[in-house]
């Protein structure tokens, strides 16, 4: 093919004296073949970006609260109602990630920070009886919201350490804590942030 190629160029080169052919063969390097890793490389870069970015909104470990509430529901499926690094006991330091079933059944979901697995889950009861998995699902009735996206709607105010469903706020709220001591509702209807005066 390069061959037929370099023929025509020269053929032209011979009928058309020489100049048009050089500007012929210009025109193509410059609009053919040799554009394509170019843009291939823009392409790269752009996912290098995006790469960079997603590194740098994850928590300092390996597995931020949203990896590990997608690792939570991977394994348990079901609506994440809160998730938050343990602070103390055996599992000091992992996510635990809290998931409702539609029948209102309770897990706690333990994820790694480091590998973003699934450590262990197990079934929560309800020593009180007030049927919290349930009060949940209702809170959460006709939002579009869910946990992760309250997540990233507060995540340009700092890294995220905790997201639960805030009880005293009203129906449908999520409240963020952030590194530092920031404290965010996010509506679960309409994904609007305010921060949260009272604490």
């Amino acid at each position: 093919m390069k061959r037929k190629l370099v023929t025509a160029v020269a053929a032209a080169s011979v009928l058309l004296g020489g100049g048009a052919a050089v500007a012929f063969a210009d025109g193509a390097s410059s609009t053919g073949a040799a554009q394509a890793p170019a843009a291939e490389a823009r392409t790269a870069a752009r996912a290098g970006d995006a790469d960079k970015a997603t590194t740098a909104s994850k928590t300092g470990a390996k597995a931020g609260v949203t990896e590990a509430i997608a690792a939570a529901l991977a394994h348990t499926p079901g609506t994440a109602v809160s998730a938050d690094r343990e602070d103390d006991g055996q599992g000091a330091g992992t996510w635990q990630v809290d998931v409702v079933k539609a029948d209102g059944a309770e897990y706690a979901v333990t994820v790694s920070p480091d590998t973003g697995k699934v450590l262990g889950a197990h079934r929560d009861t309800d020593d009180d009886g007030d049927d919290d998995g349930r009060a949940d699902l209702a809170a959460l009735k006709g939002t579009t919201v869910d946990a992760r996206e309250a997540v990233r709607a507060v995540a340009a105010k700092g890294t995220v350490s905790d997201v639960d469903l805030d009880d005293d706020a009203g129906a449908g709220v999520w409240s963020v804590d952030t590194a530092g001591g920031g404290e965010w509702l996010v509506d679960a209807r309409t994904g609007k942030v305010t921060q949260d005066l009272d604490d």
